[in-house]
């Protein structure tokens, strides 16, 4: 990218210039008006592609706590930040939050007892403990050269008090100023990462005792004693119904893309160096899946690029992580995973499908890094902490920079339902393959409405290339 394209994109995300891709006739979307696009009328209707980017291991606070308008960090009258969290072995110090410029950070767990041990009852204060005391990645492998760059605050504080700004992650903050950053995202269970993402597409963990008896299904959000995956060649574990069972069911289509190589149903090829793990990738093991013949809609991320740039990608897609750098799991560095999340998104812009998308990039569970806000609890599995998330598209209302809803995966699904299924929903008995679960989690009247995040009314907002590398 020369000089001037990175200037004008770095204008673009100030505010200051508008950055127009060409849309398949030729003509920039940003100088075309709403009535050449879409139908007020039909709300939501207009869009035709929703896509789900996921990363890996973020709080709130941690990427966004400093963001203008947001719910972050509090601050003292006099400026600096109020929290301090205290040591587990020196009663003489504690820690606050502190900008941190590096790039590889080692986090904490997150676990159920981590999260709970961090949330300590409300108050919001256990995060550096977890760290001291649980388990956490650089404790197990301080010779990697990763954890070997990451370094603490410069008062010694722990790096999960560390929050970045756009010095570090320009392209997430003008994502965030250009369209809108969600600010009550919760994670969907106080847990780590499997059951996240069983959450995102199912709303719902279980384990399943007795095998081909979905009654015996209760929630679980620990590590599985023998975990699945699909090359064990074993049975599906998860007996319980998804959204693509609904989405199969009125006919929707979607995607599930993961890295080349990965694993989804055996005999799977021996050495493959690229693999979406099945931690992120819990598809392949549920019943419903197997049994609608819908194994082949989990897909290598090529198929989303070329699906982006012939405006063939189906109405909902997610795109999950690469296990590595991509993921931002820490200690990896945080460049390279907003650099694959840029891609993912320039490519939705500068298709022929974008004006009628949404994009929705979120992470899955906290990190073990510090956020201030307490969850709430509307059920026995969560919700679990602040996780970043914006929405990207043209139609994102213009005055709500910030949406303060409380949000968690489950308003995910519930936009699916509503836009491709009239509202149906992941209510036990799912048309026709029921289960126990014991929330209607897209119902719960805590849950925020996506619907509310759009303004079919107003001129499209221009889409915003970015380097990758910036």
């Amino acid at each position: 990218m020369t000089r001037i394209v990175k200037l004008v994109a770095a204008l673009a995300a100030m505010g200051i210039v508008a950055v127009g891709c060409v849309a398949s006739g030729g003509e920039p979307t940003g100088s075309r008006t709403r009535a050449d696009l879409i139908d007020p009328s039909e709300g939501i209707r207009n869009l035709d592609h929703l896509i789900f980017v996921v990363q890996e291991n973020r709080s709130f606070d941690h990427y966004f706590g400093t963001f203008p308008g947001a719910n972050g960090i509090p601050r003292r009258p006099d400026g600096r930040f109020e929290p301090c969290l205290p040591d587990a072995e020196r009663t003489d110090f504690c820690h606050r939050p502190y900008h941190d410029t590096n790039w590889n950070d080692v986090g904490g767990a997150h676990s159920t007892r981590a999260s709970r041990m961090a949330v300590n009852g409300g108050a919001m204060d256990g995060f550096v403990r977890v760290q001291q005391t649980l388990f956490n990645y650089c404790k197990a492998s301080a010779d990697d050269p990763a954890c070997v760059r990451s370094r603490p605050g410069p008062q010694g504080q722990s790096d999960v008090m560390g929050f970045h700004t756009a010095k570090e992650i320009p392209n997430y903050w003008a994502y965030a100023r250009r369209y809108q950053l969600q600010d009550r995202m919760f994670a969907p269970t106080d847990s780590w990462t499997q059951p996240a993402h069983l959450y995102l597409v199912s709303a719902w963990a279980a384990r399943c005792t007795v095998p081909d008896d979905v009654e015996s299904c209760e929630t679980w959000l620990e590590k599985y004693d023998d975990p699945w995956e699909p090359a064990d060649g074993g049975p599906k574990p998860y007996l319980w119904a998804d959204i693509t069972w609904l989405l199969y069911q009125h006919d929707v289509s979607w995607s599930y893309y993961v890295a080349p190589g990965t694993c989804v149903e055996p005999p799977c090829e021996e050495g493959t160096q690229a693999e979406t793990p099945f931690l992120f990738n819990p598809l392949p093991g549920f019943r419903t899946v197997e049994e609608t013949g819908q194994l082949d809609r989990i897909q290598p991320y090529g198929e989303y690029f070329s699906a982006a740039a012939e405006g063939t990608l189906p109405s909902v897609s997610w795109v999950v992580p690469i296990a590595g750098p991509r993921s931002e799991h820490p200690p990896h560095d945080l460049r390279k995973g907003q650099a694959w999340v840029t891609k993912v998104v320039n490519a939705a812009m500068e298709g022929p499908g974008w004006e009628r998308t949404a994009i929705f990039v979120v992470w899955d569970d906290w990190g073990g890094f510090y956020d201030h806000v307490p969850p709430i609890r509307i059920d026995e599995a969560g919700y679990g902490i602040r996780v970043p998330a914006f929405v990207i598209s043209p139609w994102v209302d213009r005055d709500l920079d910030v949406d303060h809803q409380t949000l968690s995966f489950d308003a995910y699904l519930k936009l699916i339902e509503d836009r491709f299924m009239g509202g149906q929903r992941l209510d036990g008995e799912n048309m026709g393959w029921p289960d126990p679960r014991p929330t209607v989690r897209e119902d719960v009247a805590e849950l925020g409405d996506l619907s509310r995040a759009f303004d079919f009314e107003q001129d499209p907002i221009p889409p915003l290339i970015l380097d990758p590398t910036p």
